[in-house]
């Protein structure tokens, strides 16, 4: 791109991260939009797409959103089969934990969840029941719907390393783990393969004629890019690309954290699912250290009841050594522009939490082995955390983002939706209650605000 230099193209996509390399492969694959430009400063995937957990799942409290996730698997195993398995697709599943018995308001939320997929919902409170045990690989061969294990006997077998106080399993099983980068990259080779171009540019404004022309500012200087139409799928950044388009998005961006080591001492058996404590907790310290804490108002949260959601599960391929943990805790939005807020006591906590889960993890409390990571990534969302995607003032921009924490797994079906808004053609039925229209129907709204945040 030479000093104000003018290129052109049928769409512009702000933002090459997950989602808007997504958008961007259903508009040139499925869509057969002939002159599609990603444009981002940085490397594609490169930005939160990189700190992704990578897991995927089709259960949530509310059929909407298991529609849309469920659409979204089924994607990624079309990727998968065409491109021989690079997505290193596993389905161990979710498995949600608790020390509550037989938590009748969690196995209400899941026939509420799959209410119009009739997946299948097995109650197991005896031994005897059968019950298909995880398997990661292969992919093909793990059951649909959930398995709700109330029974002890079955929990210990099945879960060996875990709390003996577990009381209930609900093991969701279209769920696991991909490759997020490896499936950015399928894309952007067929995004290639179809005249697609990808331009390392920062956008520094829009104007708005005929077209949309965007002022770009890259290594090579500045230049205009002319395009019918515009996605925003910037990101963290939604809100600023946003504002460009003149739409102030309802979004704010929270900072979470994980990391990931090599579990020498075998704590997680390599068939675990994502793991997921639903209980709230208070840490164990020793005295001198919870009055320490307790005295500073930066970590006095520590020595107070924290929220559930603290997660585990094996990294890598079946046969490696890798674990990850995590725990979204924080309900702080901070400013993506500002250096990332990394807490150096994260790694330190998300171990006191998870080894109430699996007491193994304990061996690594204040001794992580050599080469661990601690990383963070923004997870951009709405008041809701449903996503955004469609229309942003009916004249040719549109906004897919606000995929908060499930960028990875939801990808495929927001890219393939916004896709569809942008060249208009038929719809699925949930596409208005993830657009910006949704906020506008004052019965969904009241159901949300009823269901709290609609992720776990």
């Amino acid at each position: 791109m030479s000093e104000n230099s003018i290129q052109s193209v049928d769409v512009a996509v702000i933002g090459a991260g997950s989602v808007g390399i997504a958008v961007a492969y259903y508009l040139a694959v499925e869509e057969g939009v002939r002159s599609v430009a990603l444009i981002d400063p940085l490397d594609p995937m490169s930005l939160t797409s990189a700190q992704s957990g990578e897991n995927y799942r089709n259960w949530w409290p509310h059929p909407v959103m298991t529609a849309f996730t469920d659409h979204s698997i089924s994607l990624m195993e079309g990727i998968d089969r065409q491109s021989g398995g690079r997505l290193n697709m596993t389905r161990g599943g979710y498995a949600l934990v608790t020390r509550r018995r037989k938590p009748q308001d969690l196995i209400d939320s899941l026939y509420q969840g799959y209410a119009q997929s009739h997946a299948p919902i097995r109650i197991h409170d005896h031994v005897s029941s059968r019950y298909d045990p995880p398997r990661r690989t292969p992919w093909e061969d793990a059951p649909n719907g959930v398995d709700v294990l109330l029974d002890a006997a079955t929990i210990r077998k099945t879960f060996p390393t875990c709390a003996q106080d577990i009381a209930t399993v609900i093991h969701i099983r279209r769920a696991g783990s991909i490759s997020a980068q490896q499936m950015g990259q399928y894309m952007l080779e067929q995004i290639r393969a179809r005249g697609g171009q990808l331009i390392r540019a920062e956008v520094r404004g829009v104007t708005r004629g005929a077209r949309y022309g965007l002022d770009l500012n890259g290594g090579a200087g500045r230049g205009t890019l002319m395009a019918d139409r515009v996605v925003n799928a910037a990101g963290p950044y939604l809100k600023d690309v946003g504002q460009m388009l003149g739409c102030d998005l309802p979004v704010k961006s929270v900072f979470q954290q994980k990391i990931a080591f090599e579990d020498r001492e075998a704590a997680i058996p390599r068939d675990l699912p994502f793991t997921i404590d639903l209980d709230d907790q208070v840490l164990f310290w020793e005295d001198e250290d919870r009055a320490l804490l307790a005295e500073d108002p930066d970590t006095r949260h520590l020595t107070e009841p924290m929220r559930g959601g603290i997660h585990c599960r094996p990294d890598g391929a079946p046969d490696g050594k890798w674990i990850k943990l995590g725990w979204a805790y924080n309900q702080t939005a901070t400013d993506p522009h500002q250096e990332d807020p990394i807490d150096p006591q994260f790694p330190d906590t998300v171990l006191r939490g998870a080894s109430r889960l699996h007491p193994g993890l304990a061996a690594y409390i204040g001794r992580l082995p050599r080469g661990a990571r601690h990383y963070g990534g923004y997870y951009t969302m709405t008041e809701e955390n449903w996503p955004l995607i469609g229309p942003l003032d009916g004249q040719g921009a549109f906004v897919a983002g606000a995929l908060s924490g499930y960028g990875s797994m939801g990808a495929c079906a927001a890219g393939a939706l916004c896709a569809r808004w942008v060249t208009g053609r038929p719809l699925p039925d949930f596409a208005s209650s993830l657009s910006l229209s949704r906020h506008a129907d004052a019965a969904l709204m009241a159901e949300l605000a009823r269901m709290g945040k609609g992720s776990l």
